[in-house]
């Protein structure tokens, strides 16, 4: 018989070891049913009870609802002091270091970093924490740049380096979000780096993701390891494609398997709630875009955060939970509806008997701003072998400092996955016509309306105190839509402006069956252009279901897709604003940071003028951004988004100043 030539089997650089997962897992006698995080957790912590480990003394700072003091907890440390700013967190912590709860016989006290100052005889063997991250957070990237360390709350490193070096623990974990590595260029980052260095720490740093140690979410944090004397690498992921024998990722959908959903409410409400039925799980808003081959698209690419909308994936780990967000911030249940509270603490793997004081929203922030328990527990594990010299009950791989982990790539693969579901959910949608048509028969010809326009921009159907009163023509047809607005009861014969909109160059295939709108005034006045632009939102919205006038002409970091020229009576003298009016509305001077002299340059004013014109252009409705609205503008520099008014009753920057 013919004997089969077997390839040499070289030398792995990195041998496959144990599913050291499932070791721990099998020591500990737990089955990996739904909230078996909790259950690893109490198991670890009586083991070390058991075996007569001495306390680890540990101070939590910033200690929010508790996410870390949970891990550190489970894993022998004894958390004697939590510190936390917010009244609110700090009932969560008191609650549950009552006796017989989860943290009992820690303690909370609700005190400011900057007051705080242990007495000479407090000593702590570790520390943890991580400070407030919104001045390094997507959001502040998504509103040019972020602030960093210069803001008041991306300083407060400072105070952890101030507590490190008077306290003087054998270690200490730091946790932030990532985009703190590259704030300001990186200065940020380098100067942490440089201040726990200078109080005597060797410190180690990775970026991890939470779905690779057991988190049904993926959560991407940066975590830094300080540590006096010796050595620390950090944990190979138990779960995912890099994790040794590569265990499948712990499901949302067998996360929240068994746990309350009595106060389900079903659906969701608002203009936008209907959409969720039809998004396919683990896709969001972009669902309704054109790129991804929507035929009625509401929303313009990228136009929204990406958790907009946003379904969870019953077969996958769901993206970060939040901490805030607005009415249509996920994740939603695959069930189309908001995952309840006792849902998100499994998502978060905080344990189901670990009590979250207050309402839905409180819970929900205390939730979202938390290190998931399970990905703190292994953390905290590899920092009592390496650190604490505790010889473990099972084998903990480690990872090489210059492996990488491919979180990243997989991210990237997982956006073509969603892509071809959303290709044949829209197929389907198509083949069952439950797609609306909008054929030129919903077109309106002629029509007639009064609508109110209030200071805070809202534009009503019924008068509302301080608000104007606009009637407004229509007369819209297959070639053109004429939109026209006066504020006097008597008709003047001739429009004192036209502002005329089409698709930009390259953008002639846009979502109106129509070539041109044409937007009339009959008066010269600033908040009847407001009303104008009102009234094309509203028909717009009406007609195709688009959302707003921001989803046709695309997010302002894109090239924009409409194009508008304003053109005034021939005989009708101009004042300079409304000639910098005219700039706007053609988008010279718009979506761009810009210097007031630039702008004067633009528009063809005194420089001197541009501030007061800025002023105006917000009190008409303008979204214009400076230094005073958003902390990354530098100083003497202007933002104005769109080249047409945008403001209403719930945007963040109605309630903001430009100085």
């Amino acid at each position: 018989m013919q004997q089969l030539s077997l390839p040499l089997a070289l030398p792995d650089p990195e041998p496959i070891k144990a599913i050291w997962f499932q070791e721990m897992l099998q020591f500990f006698g737990i089955s990996q049913c739904p909230a078996w995080p909790d259950r690893f957790g109490l198991s670890l912590h009586n083991w070390l009870i058991e075996q007569g480990h001495s306390p680890i003394k540990t101070l939590s700072l910033f200690s929010g609802g508790g996410g870390l003091d949970i891990a550190f907890h489970d894993a022998g440390f004894d958390i004697v002091l939590m510190v936390e700013l917010e009244a609110k967190y700090v009932q969560t912590l008191k609650k549950n270091s009552m006796p017989g709860a989860w943290l009992a016989n820690s303690k909370p006290i609700c005190i400011d970093i900057r007051e705080f100052f242990p007495s000479s005889d407090f000593t702590v063997d570790f520390i943890i924490g991580g400070p407030p991250c919104q001045t390094f957070s997507a959001a502040g990237r998504r509103a040019s740049g972020v602030a960093g360390i210069s803001d008041s709350r991306g300083a407060l490193f400072q105070e952890y380096v101030r507590l490190l070096k008077t306290l003087q623990p054998k270690g200490f974990l730091f946790e932030n979000v990532y985009g703190l590595t590259g704030a300001q260029k990186g200065e940020a980052w380098q100067e942490i780096q440089n201040a726990f260095q200078d109080s005597g720490y060797t410190i180690h740093s990775r970026v991890l993701d939470a779905a690779d140690y057991g988190v049904p979410q993926h959560r991407e944090r940066l975590f830094i390891i300080g540590i006096r004397k010796g050595n620390y690498l950090f944990p190979y992921p138990t779960h995912g494609p890099d994790s040794p024998g590569q265990e499948p990722f712990y499901s949302a959908g067998a996360a929240v398997e068994g746990a309350d959903i009595s106060d389900a409410e079903e659906g969701i409400r608002g203009r936008y709630g209907h959409l969720l039925k039809d998004i396919p799980p683990g896709l969001n808003y972009s669902f309704y875009t054109e790129e991804m081959g929507h035929p009625n698209p509401v929303f313009s690419w990228r136009s929204k955060f990406s958790d907009f909308l946003y379904k969870a994936d019953p077969q996958m780990p769901v993206r970060t939970i939040k901490a805030q967000g607005g009415q249509y911030t996920g994740p939603f249940s695959w069930e189309n509806r908001r995952f309840t509270v006792s849902e998100l603490k499994r998502l978060q793997t905080i344990p189901d008997n670990y009590e979250i004081v207050g309402n839905q929203q409180i819970c929900i922030e205390q939730i979202g701003n938390s290190v998931p328990p399970q990905l703190g527990r292994i953390l905290a594990l590899s920092i009592l072998e390496q650190v604490m010299g505790i010889k473990l009950p099972f084998a903990m791989p480690y990872l090489p400092p210059t492996k990488q982990l491919g979180f990243r790539q997989r991210k990237r693969q997982l956006t073509e996955v969603y892509a071809q579901k959303a290709k044949a959910a829209i197929s389907n949608i198509l083949i069952t016509k439950q797609l609306t048509s909008t054929s030129s028969s919903r077109y309106v010809n002629e029509g007639k309306a009064v609508r109110f326009l209030s200071i805070d921009f809202a534009w009503n159907e019924k008068e509302v105190p301080d608000s104007l009163k606009i009637n407004i023509n229509y007369n819209l047809s297959n070639t053109s839509w004429m939109i026209i607005g006066e504020t006097g009861e008597s008709r003047k014969e001739e429009y004192q402006y036209i502002i005329d909109i089409c698709p930009a160059c390259g953008y002639e295939d846009w979502v109106l069956s129509t070539n041109t709108i044409k937007l009339c005034a009959v008066n010269l006045d600033k908040r009847l252009f407001t009303g104008l632009w009102k009234s094309f939102e509203e028909k717009l919205a009406e007609i195709t279901g688009m959302a707003d006038l921001v989803q046709l002409s695309g997010y302002y970091q894109y090239p924009a897709r409409i194009s508008g020229i304003m053109t005034f009576h021939s005989q009708l003298k101009i004042e300079p604003f409304w000639r910098v009016v005219q700039c706007v509305v053609r988008g010279i001077g718009v979506a761009n940071q810009l210097s007031a002299k630039r702008l004067a340059l633009l528009w063809g004013v005194s420089t001197d003028n541009v501030f007061s014109y800025l002023q105006s252009l917000r009190g008409m409705g303008y979204e214009v951004r400076n230094h005073n609205t958003n902390p990354q503008i530098p100083k003497g520099e202007y933002l104005i988004p769109y080249a047409f008014p945008t403001l209403t009753p719930k945007s963040v920057q109605l309630r903001k100043k430009l100085g």
